[in-house]
């Protein structure tokens, strides 16, 4: 079930970027789960990827790829993706499936094997059908083109237990010149960031240099991908790729670095958002706020240590305004020093804590009224300082349990 805001946007064109899709029949027949992304040889690349030890095949193989090519001067010309297995546990056979796809992709494109940069996802521990993943190169190769409904099908493309393609467009005045940016990602379950969480693909047709586009994607995941949770759980193949193909304007002095973050965030906070919206069996999307900490990281301890708590998760699925349950994740956040009766939660515009308990004016039903809405936000200030983070998590449901139960099945 997803929460609101279910459409895909149409996605402007963007010049020497191509989407072509496949029924490579990964794991089920007649679905798409193979896409290749063309990238002009004027692309600048930049890439997150997941801090989890078990790391993917793809993973490592992409980053060493980039490397490369940063190495030689020049930009990878092509994002491989395939849903329906995730090429991760599976050691030195993963790696050069791996590198056996990049190769042949380059093959049929005539780009080097460097150009090549390989991303999966699906079932852990089981070895990529080759043949068929292979066979499925030519057909998406094809089907190369540079339309909105590219995207769009290149969305559905990279989904697991999605429930529909997550896309975002932005339009942006650069001086006298529109700038472009597009973004598609992947991300139900298993999610919670260390680097990003998902798969994301994000293309600009502006020109940034490699240094400043590095700090620009790690500035606007750290406030979008990294501030999500489903479950708590790090996936073995995350990764966030950026791409700025260079086409359109040179972003350089501040004030248009300033413009363009503001609009990259933009993108990177409405995908991070929409995997919440579409968490596996999801029934709402809450925010939470957490202000007047000592540090940002002190603020993302509370919100996240709130937002993995299962017994508030049942209470939001439950619509029970159970609002000791927050109180006793906040207590329990990893924070020195604490002074309960500094402490303010609120729920919605429902004041629920202050002065070490329940604030003098709530009520039952206010806070019940809040907990039935689809969207939630919650409200923690601290009382210490002056940092705040927002943190977006789900409620969690039967089906979350059913989904997992049923993921191999």
């Amino acid at each position: 079930m997803a929460v609101g805001n279910t459409s895909f946007p149409d996605m402007p064109p963007l010049n020497g970027v191509r989407l072509g899709v496949a029924m490579a029949g990964i794991k089920k027949p007649n679905r798409r789960d193979m896409v290749v992304i063309e990238l002009p040889e004027t692309a600048t690349v930049s890439g997150v990827f997941t801090q989890n030890a078990f790391c993917a095949a793809p993973v490592v193989v992409a980053k060493q790829h980039l490397e490369q090519c940063r190495a030689d001067s020049r930009s990878p010309r092509f994002w491989l993706i395939n849903t329906g297995n995730a090429n991760a546990g599976t050691g030195e056979a993963g790696l050069r499936d791996a590198r056996a796809s990049c190769a042949e992709l380059a093959k049929q494109a005539g780009v080097n094997e460097h150009d090549v940069l390989p991303f999966s996802t699906g079932v852990i521990g089981e070895p990529l059908p080759m043949e068929r993943l292979l066979a499925g190169l030519a057909p998406a190769l094809e089907t190369l083109t540079c339309d909105g409904a590219a995207w769009q099908h290149a969305g559905q493309g990279i989904l697991t237990t999605d429930t529909r393609a997550k896309g975002a467009t932005v339009t942006l005045d650069i001086g006298d010149q529109a700038v472009t940016i597009n973004g598609i990602a992947k991300g139900s379950g298993m999610i919670k960031p260390n680097m990003a969480t998902m798969l994301g693909f994000v293309v600009t047709d502006a020109a940034i240099e490699a240094p400043l586009l590095d700090r620009l994607l790690r500035e606007t995941v750290d406030r979008s991908f990294n501030c999500i949770t489903v479950d708590s759980d790090t996936s073995t193949n995350d990764a966030c790729m950026i791409a700025a193909t260079g086409t359109g304007p040179q972003i350089v002095d501040e004030e248009q670095v300033s413009i363009f973050r503001h609009a990259l965030q933009q993108v990177m906070t409405e995908l991070a958002q929409a995997i919440i919206r579409d968490g596996e069996g999801a029934t709402k999307l809450v925010t939470l706020q957490v202000g007047e900490a000592n540090s940002r990281q002190e603020a993302l301890d509370v919100a996240f240590t709130v937002a993995h708590s299962p017994l508030v998760k049942t209470a939001l699925y439950a619509s029970d305004a159970n609002w000791g349950r927050i109180l006793a994740a906040v207590g329990r956040a990893p924070v020195s020093d604490f002074d309960v009766n500094r402490v303010v939660i609120e729920l919605g515009d429902v004041r629920l804590v202050e002065h070490g308990g329940r604030a003098a004016g709530y009520t039952e039903a206010a806070g019940s009224a809040v907990m039935a809405q689809s969207d939630i936000t919650i409200r923690i200030n601290l009382g210490r300082g002056e940092e705040s983070a927002t943190v977006w998590t789900s409620d969690l449901s039967h089906d979350y349990v059913s989904i997992n139960a049923d993921y191999r099945s």
